[in-house]
């Protein structure tokens, strides 16, 4: 899949961030699971801008446009049994024609089912997150730390979910 994270943006701002050097924030936290695979309940979140269309509303790719320093915070809760007829993306950082045809490249729901079906893992949650995973430049991401992060860690907490992919865009 092509990606062009800055098809959308003035060229001296794309020119900017492609200058830029990204450092991860140290140490990056690791907990080792206390069972195997096969017995835990996994949960899916993803930055693709998934949301249930006709049910939710896209993430504010208005704002982003007007404000290009600015990406909306929000999730959305994606049904596992979500047809792909439901599905929208709402993202201006990648072509959403490919996760229109296959979400599973982004939200593997289909091939988490079947790992279950085979054993492989315990379970799989009844709903998956969606992020617009673009948080402005710089990047702020105080909203996903303080708010909509421990809300969907609750929720997989209170489904029993011991493992969460995290497949970004």
């Amino acid at each position: 899949m092509s990606v062009d994270s800055f098809k959308f943006l003035p060229r001296i701002i794309a020119a900017v961030y492609q200058m830029d050097e990204c450092r991860p924030e140290l140490p990056i936290p690791w907990t080792p699971l206390a069972r195997p695979l096969s017995e835990c309940t996994f949960g899916l979140v993803s930055s693709g801008g998934f949301y249930q269309r006709g049910v939710q509303p896209p993430f504010d790719l208005q704002r982003e446009r007007a404000e290009p320093t600015w990406g909306d915070p929000g999730y959305r809760v994606i049904p596992r049994d979500i047809t792909p007829a439901e599905i929208g993306v709402s993202h201006l950082h990648l072509s959403p024609r490919d996760l229109l045809e296959d979400c599973n490249i982004l939200l593997p729901i289909d091939r988490f089912d079947e790992l279950v079906a085979a054993g492989r893992i315990g379970g799989l949650a009844h709903r998956a997150y969606s992020f617009m995973g673009y948080q402005g430049y710089p990047p702020d991401t105080t909203a996903w730390q303080e708010t909509y992060g421990p809300q969907v860690a609750e929720a997989f907490k209170a489904v029993g979910v011991q493992c969460v992919l995290l497949t970004p865009a």
